[in-house]
């Protein structure tokens, strides 16, 4: 007996260790984490802020761009397939979310008839976030001659990145229109945020030179997936100036600098003078982001977030949010919950200067195993504009006291406690 519950144990081990070391492999990246607070050297309206961000951390910030920004699914889907519709030459579109609902095939039939002309329609999409999509729909866009890919597609000799997902929203045409911000390809986001079945979101459309940088960002996980360089004029035209406004189009992965989103993010806080308005989808600050938030609080800032109330789509993000805003609370935060339908936002306005918008939400799983992007727009006309309307979404929130979160049940604080503890995978 003893040799065989022997043997049979050391089956289990030889099982076991490899799951045990791929899971170890998804839930980190091999890469050293910031570990001490970054230290405030200048404001956001100092130049050296502005070379930071576009020397330091990210690719170069530049001149000669125009922004619109789109509020839900009745502005931007239209606006999005009409470029489509517009294209002569070329079609990038990268998605985590797409799923072949109405929305989705008229996504899919604008996408084919392009290809169809002519127009080379390359489209990535992650793996998970397009599982809803029906495979018959797919080979219909190949069919049509969209190049559709899925970025991770699990197989023996990537189980270690099964967790890394792309979570970037990226849709340029013609290498001179782009499109960023957080809506996914789905009927959730139809609509104008009227009731729970149609959620409140933003994107933005940019022209101008940081166009090709959002071109790049499509570019960098293209290769990954396919190993196909796309160059030339039809990708990358020139671009003259459209607009007046400075931007840049900032990304990180675990496979090229991890935590280089998550220092944008404590920068551009740290660097916080008056005010920083914060829309976030899933807010769930690790220690380094509350205390870079909590230090703008106790130096005079002003901090408002919003983050989804009762129709929140994700339970146990929301219990773990709400398990760490205690000393954000304490030092003066002011948090309010969106009312009406979900809040899918993810917008970060600092000191009316910067804006930064696109897929990244305020989490560990952003910051440190997806694949995001976000558009950076240093305009302070535009940034006013944002503020406006972060305070429309505000007239439509519950504010959050300190009394309140610290007189809910028990039970709620045990459950709260226990997805907090789970914080670096949400």
């Amino acid at each position: 007996m003893k040799a065989i519950f022997s043997i049979s144990g050391m089956f289990v081990v030889l099982v076991l260790t490899p799951l045990v070391i791929i899971l170890a492999l998804n839930f980190t990246t091999g890469e050293k984490k910031i570990e001490q607070s970054v230290e405030r050297l200048y404001a956001a309206a100092d130049p050296a802020f502005a070379r930071a961000m576009g020397v330091l951390l990210g690719p170069a910030i530049l001149h000669g761009n125009r922004f619109e920004a789109l509020l839900n699914g009745d502005r931007i889907f239209p606006a999005m397939l009409a470029s489509i519709r517009d294209a002569r030459k070329t079609i990038t579109f990268e998605s985590y979310i797409y799923w072949l609902d109405a929305i989705g095939k008229e996504f899919a039939d604008a996408l084919a008839e392009r290809a169809r002309a002519g127009v080379k329609v390359h489209v990535l999409l992650d793996w998970v976030g397009s599982n809803r999509m029906d495979p018959a729909h797919l080979a219909a866009l190949e069919v049509a001659g969209v190049e559709v890919r899925k970025f991770h597609k699990p197989a023996w000799y990537s189980l270690a990145r099964m967790n890394n997902r792309t979570h970037r929203k990226v849709l340029v045409v013609d290498g001179k229109v782009g499109f960023t911000g957080g809506v996914g390809i789905a009927g959730l986001w139809t609509g104008d945020a009227e009731d729970p079945q149609h959620w409140r979101d933003t994107h933005f459309r940019a022209e101008g030179p940081v166009v090709a940088q959002m071109q790049v960002v499509f570019l960098d996980n293209w290769i990954k997936a396919t190993g196909v360089v796309l160059h030339g004029d039809d990708y990358f035209p020139e671009l003259p100036a459209a607009g007046k406004d400075e931007a840049q189009m900032f990304s990180s992965s675990p496979s090229d600098g991890s935590e280089s989103m998550h220092l944008m993010y404590l920068l551009a806080i740290t660097s916080a003078q008056h005010s920083i308005h914060l829309s976030s989808a899933y807010f769930v600050p690790d220690k380094l982001s509350s205390q870079a938030l909590v230090g703008a609080l106790k130096r005079g800032v002003k901090i408002q977030i919003i983050v989804p109330g009762e129709h929140s789509d994700a339970a146990v993000v929301q219990s773990a949010s709400r398990a760490r805003w205690g000393d954000l609370l304490v030092a003066g935060a002011e948090i309010y919950e969106y009312q009406p339908t979900m809040y899918h936002c993810k917008v970060l306005i600092i000191d009316s200067l910067m804006v930064s918008v696109g897929s990244t939400n305020f989490d560990t799983r952003s910051f440190r195993l997806n694949d995001e992007a976000n558009l950076n727009i240093y305009a302070t006309d535009f940034a006013r504009q944002q503020v406006e309307v972060f305070n429309a979404d505000l007239s439509r929130s519950r504010r959050v006291s300190l009394h309140e979160w610290q007189q809910r049940p028990l039970h709620e604080k045990l459950l709260e406690h226990a997805a907090s503890l789970i914080g670096a995978q949400l």
